[in-house]
């Protein structure tokens, strides 16, 4: 009988690679909390129509990617692709939104049914920030800082850039959609065949090509910035100064648009060259229009997303996760025979209540190879718990493979106390 496997893109995370997913949503957890933002948490499955009316019936994401099903009762439901659709939703149900400000942030699983590839799955994971009822460009600023504060502590503050644009008003975005399409339809003949697709569909999504060629002629398109109305204007000019002033380096890069329907005036890519392809770690922007076109009262609102798994693999790459990270436990526990198993036991359970911060792995695995094991369990300190001559429980401990003690339990548990709080 053939194994089961898990399915293609869709990955399990080991007990070995879950030390650095840890660290990471520390850090983010710190990092957000630090601005006052608090944690939401939403179903992984909701109505097909939530994101078919947020993000865009001709978007790839909807047409191509998502994994839709109908459930026994005829609905048609759908795992979620992206989380800011979920997040208005759930706020506007629990009454969080109408005349009031919201800061939220919230992180899980996506779904996406595309080719897999390195940084890039089926399954992945983001976090996402959401802030609610703010229309300046203050909060599109503070979002901006809040994810270069996270680089920060992460050690990333080198290996990224900021790329900003603004896409306007919706009547600003529609005009310079029509001068785009009448250009491109002029020379539609030079364009890649998924371009040529856009060009009816989603004509704006063409700036983000990647095709040399469509490449070459969107240098001579109109750009976006030139068709801007003058409230979006006005509000990434106080950006950028805001963002120069915090010391904030950035680029102005005219064709980013961005892949979802609802964004409007900022947006924004955190962007690195260190892992090919797979180049945008953070992404995010403005969406004035969505909650109402969710069906709540008109909202402003900005938020970003970045990709667990493309930062952790570029935290690898960069060699930048902290060597203590990897270290699940501090102290290795054996016996020096079987018969002092249950003594082990116990003096690991009493060490636990004595010192709660510090995490025991005990050996009981039988008495072969204990000093191998105790060396591959990368613990800094391993105990061995004997009997002296007088029949007395007594441990040996090594600390960092350097110095050896011969304690007994009580003076075990004070010098392990002075070992992990120094």
């Amino acid at each position: 009988m053939s194994k089961i496997k898990a399915i293609r893109g869709m990955n399990d995370i080991l007990p070995d690679q879950t030390p650095v997913w840890q660290y990471l949503e520390k850090t983010v957890k710190h990092v957000l909390g630090s601005y006052g933002y608090a944690e939401i948490r939403m179903p992984v499955v909701e109505q097909t129509d939530l994101f078919k009316r947020s993000i865009g019936e001709v978007t790839d994401i909807v047409e191509k990617e998502m994994y839709t099903f109908d459930d026994r009762n005829g609905e048609s439901l759908t795992l979620r692709p992206e989380g800011t659709a979920c997040c208005v939703r759930a706020g506007e149900e629990h009454g969080l939104l109408y005349n009031q400000t919201q800061r939220l942030w919230y992180q899980g699983p996506m779904f996406r049914y595309e080719k897999p590839q390195k940084g890039r799955y089926r399954q992945f994971h983001q976090v996402g920030v959401e802030a609610f009822g703010m229309a300046g460009p203050d909060i599109d600023a503070e979002v901006i800082l809040m994810s270069a504060a996270l680089w920060r502590s992460l050690g990333l503050d080198q290996a990224v850039t900021l790329q900003l644009n603004s896409l306007g008003s919706n009547e600003a975005r529609a005009r310079y959609r029509d001068a785009l399409v009448e250009y491109l339809e002029r020379h539609a003949e030079q364009l890649d065949e998924d371009s040529k697709r856009r060009l009816a569909s989603n004509p704006l999504r063409i700036l983000d090509s990647k095709d040399e060629g469509t490449r070459r002629l969107l240098e001579r398109a109109p750009v976006l910035t030139e068709y801007l109305d003058e409230e979006s204007a006005e509000d990434f000019q106080q950006l950028c100064a805001m963002l120069d002033a915090a010391g904030i380096r950035y680029e102005v890069n005219p064709y980013l648009v961005r892949g979802l329907d609802y964004y409007c005036k900022t947006v924004f890519e955190w962007v690195t060259d260190q892992l090919g392809a797979q180049g945008t770690v953070c992404a995010g922007g403005r969406y004035d229009g969505l909650v109402k076109q969710l069906g709540g009262k008109p909202t402003p609102a900005v938020g970003f997303a970045m990709g667990i798994e493309r930062l952790i693999l570029l935290l690898e790459t960069l060699e930048l996760v902290p060597a203590e990270v990897r270290q699940t436990f501090d102290l290795y526990l054996a016996a020096e025979h079987k018969g002092l198993q249950s003594e082990l036991i116990l003096l690991a359970e009493e060490l636990r209540q004595n010192l709660s911060n510090l995490r025991i792995r005990t050996h009981c695995a039988g008495l072969k190879n204990i000093a191998s094991k105790a060396r591959q369990s990368g613990a800094p300190a391993i105990a061995l718990l004997k009997r002296n001559e007088s029949g007395q429980l007594q441990a040996s401990l090594w600390y960092q493979e350097q110095t050896v003690y011969d304690l007994g339990t009580q003076q075990l548990s004070e010098q392990l106390k002075q070992i992990f709080t120094s």
